[in-house]
């Protein structure tokens, strides 16, 4: 019998729910824009958006929550928003931690770690080592993330195990390639969300990605509440996934 759940009117089926679930936050900018105010408020906004959303993904039975909030090409924003962004990423972690361990929620980041300003990067770290026991969520902040640089660092780490002669290269595959990425242990997206309108990857979970459904809404991320999380699903829940058969 299948088990089905209302939220805002919409009913989803438990049994069907994507297990784990990417989404690029894009859109701050442009929202704060729409409403004459600066691009640090988008910012201020999304950050306390994706605190809401991180929260109701947990509740609504999801087990992993993979987001992109900042790519290896941002730093070519002003020296402005970039240290504003990594402020609010720094104390998002500081004043969330507490209730990470409380309520079962591990913590991964996916990226480079150099380049990270020390507090940003402690922040983030701390809150993967404080929580790495807890197995209730998942959340996985793609942070100094490309989907290129991923498959070129694991490529390193193949190499350097062919190296010391603790890999065989001939029993390389796509399935132990998985292995030298970021977090092998997650699995891959079942959705991916995009807001803001646009319609392309951007370098996302590119290895990751390769069967995941994506959703992509106009939508700017500031306003993408739980009630859009929700459509996302029901699309996801209507759609026949083949895996290329």
């Amino acid at each position: 019998m299948k088990k089905m759940v209302e939220y805002f009117g919409i009913t989803l089926d438990e049994d069907k729910l994507p297990v784990h679930i990417g989404i690029i936050l894009d859109g701050n900018r442009r929202w704060a824009r729409a409403r004459g105010l600066p691009p640090m408020e988008g910012h201020r906004k999304g950050i306390e958006n994706l605190e809401r959303i991180v929260k109701f993904v947990k509740k609504i039975g999801v087990k992993i929550l993979s987001v992109y909030a900042f790519s290896t090409e941002n730093w070519k924003r002003s020296p402005e928003e970039i240290n504003f962004l990594m402020d609010i990423v720094d104390k998002y972690f500081r004043d969330n931690l507490k209730d990470f361990k409380e309520k079962g929620i591990r913590v991964v980041h996916s990226g480079r770690k150099n380049k990270l300003p020390f507090p940003t990067k402690r922040a983030i770290l701390t809150a993967v080592r404080q929580t790495k026991n807890n197995n209730e969520f998942i959340f996985n902040i793609c942070f100094n993330y490309g989907g290129r640089q991923e498959i070129i660092d694991g490529i390193k780490k193949l190499f350097l195990e062919v190296s010391k002669n603790r890999f065989n290269i001939k029993k390389l595959n796509e399935k132990n390639f998985s292995m030298f990425l970021y977090n092998p242990e997650l699995p891959e997206p079942d959705l991916i969300i995009r807001t803001s309108g646009e319609v392309r990857t951007s370098n996302f979970l590119l290895w990751e990605s390769a069967y995941s459904e994506w959703y992509f809404t106009k939508t700017y991320w500031p306003d993408f509440n739980e009630k859009e999380l929700v459509k996302a699903i029901k699309d996801y829940q209507q759609r026949e996934r083949r895996f290329g058969k």
